[in-house]
């Protein structure tokens, strides 16, 4: 089961949860990736420790996709 998780001031929430064979439950989590990228967050997938990758779309085959804020700085 794939996971699309916000991480924010509460700690984590889930978002969406989908089977790679779910086609219904995947467009819903794509609809709730869409949105929160129209929100300012930013989706990641981890590439293992301490490595991970920005991703524009959703990764179907993804055990787990975060969303986050930008970190400011720079």
């Amino acid at each position: 089961m794939s996971r699309l998780i916000r991480m924010d001031h509460t700690g984590h929430s889930t978002l969406a949860e989908w089977a790679t064979e779910d086609q219904t439950a995947y467009d819903a989590a794509v609809e709730e990736f869409r949105r929160q990228l129209d929100e300012g967050y930013i989706g990641v997938v981890t590439e293992g420790p301490g490595e991970a990758t920005q991703v524009r779309e959703l990764p179907r085959e993804a055990d787990l996709v975060i969303m986050r804020r930008p970190i400011a700085g720079g």
